[in-house]
């Protein structure tokens, strides 16, 4: 009678969720200063300023039909010149308003790439750790997803593992970063190795292999990291973004794809992204929101109190005895687990009101994810629990 696969999908809600309700009913019954939640990337840091400008301008400025009227499919044209024109600006790209998709924010932006390029049996690759909610949206397309396993000593990609999985059905890699969860940023040299690998396969399977950049994080760096910008190095690379965390606006569901000229075939290409979004139902993004994040298009919210944050958690768990790598950008940190079960962990972890995702769902076991985008004296709060669990495992 239903789709099996969707009821699968509904009636089971993911690790990160679960742990955010089981917050949410803890905080009820003890208080919300008494649970130290570090479980979903959920932004705290406030939109800037120039948002709460640009929405009251937009409200008095323009009429109400104008304003909440569909736009094209693909977006508010003026819209997607702005946004075409503010990263030729940062990255010395040539982009055009028609090389821009609006999305309702990222997962959108992927879920319709995966739906543009796959058919039947075709494989998209990703490097762990990964965002979960990859492989529900590539099953969901018609192909499957192989997972790299992660290099766990910087979180950079895993080459030998690499080499052994790509191959003749690979249609698209992905890659995130900034990373959820690592909070690592793929180097230059990363990047320029990975694209190499790219140019070479495609030649030696005849067909174009695609990349995709998952960007949500993109802004959210720290000690002058540098970000490679993939089109600049690989033409055949679709850019999925969303203002979700640059500007604090995660609720809001707001974003783009980039598809650049270079892009073999780049009109077919770009209908099919038309397609693909007309099929999941993503055409014409919340039109008040384009308008918005068109006045606020370099903006971003204030980093600093992430990168404070960073500072203050990092520092103290290493000084605690916590194994981690420190994270370059996003906010999240990725300590290796005290026991090889992570979900053990996890769950002892709650007995002292912390509240922490374990990494195997992000295909990273015997690791755990920090979400640290909390109030910075929720994390000063936080420090004794993490210090009693430690001991506890002494």
């Amino acid at each position: 009678m239903l789709s099996e696969k969707m009821y699968q999908l509904g009636s089971r809600s993911s690790i990160i969720r679960e742990i955010f309700e089981y917050g949410r009913k803890r905080k009820a019954e003890i208080g919300v200063e008494n649970v130290y939640d570090f479980s979903l990337g959920n932004p705290n840091v406030p939109a800037p300023e120039a948002v709460k400008k640009a929405m009251i301008a937009l409200l008095e400025e323009e009429s109400p039909t104008a304003l909440h009227s569909y736009t094209s499919a693909p977006g508010n044209p003026e819209v997607r010149c702005t946004i075409a024109e503010s990263i030729n600006r940062r990255f010395d790209m040539k982009l055009e308003g028609k090389n821009i998709y609006m999305t309702t924010g990222a997962a959108a932006s992927i879920s319709i790439c995966f739906k543009a390029l796959a058919n039947e049996g075709d494989e998209f690759i990703t490097f762990a750790p990964f965002f979960p909610e990859y492989t529900c949206f590539v099953e969901a397309a018609g192909g499957k997803l192989i997972v790299v396993p992660a290099n766990i000593e910087d979180f950079q990609i895993n080459f030998d593992e690499f080499d052994q999985l790509i191959n003749e059905k690979t249609k698209a890699i992905i890659v995130n970063s900034p990373n959820n969860p690592s909070g690592a940023v793929y180097s230059e040299a990363t990047i320029q190795k990975l694209v190499a690998r790219l140019e070479e396969k495609s030649a030696e399977y005849g067909h174009p292999i695609f990349l995709i950049s998952d960007e949500p994080y993109r802004e959210i760096v720290y000690d002058d990291i540098f970000v490679p910008y993939l089109p600049k190095y690989y033409n055949n690379t679709f850019v999925c973004y969303s203002y979700s965390k640059s500007l604090s606006l995660p609720g809001d569901r707001i974003g783009y794809i980039v598809v650049p000229d270079e892009m073999i075939e780049f009109p077919k290409v770009f209908a099919a992204i038309a397609g693909s979004a007309r099929a999941l139902s993503y055409v014409c993004a919340p039109s008040f929101f384009q308008k918005v994040v068109a006045k606020c298009v370099e903006e971003t919210a204030d980093i600093s109190i992430y990168e404070n944050n960073r500072n203050v958690l990092y520092n103290a768990l290493k000084e605690i005895g916590y194994e981690c790598v420190k994270p370059e950008g996003a906010f999240y940190l990725f300590p290796r687990s005290l026991e090889p079960d992570a979900y053990a962990f996890c769950e002892k972890a709650k007995k002292y009101d912390l509240l922490l995702v374990p990494g195997d769902d992000f295909g990273c076991p015997g690791h755990i994810r920090i979400s640290y985008c909390v109030k910075p004296e929720q994390i000063e709060r936080s420090l004794p629990a993490f210090k009693k669990l430690f001991d506890e495992y002494q």
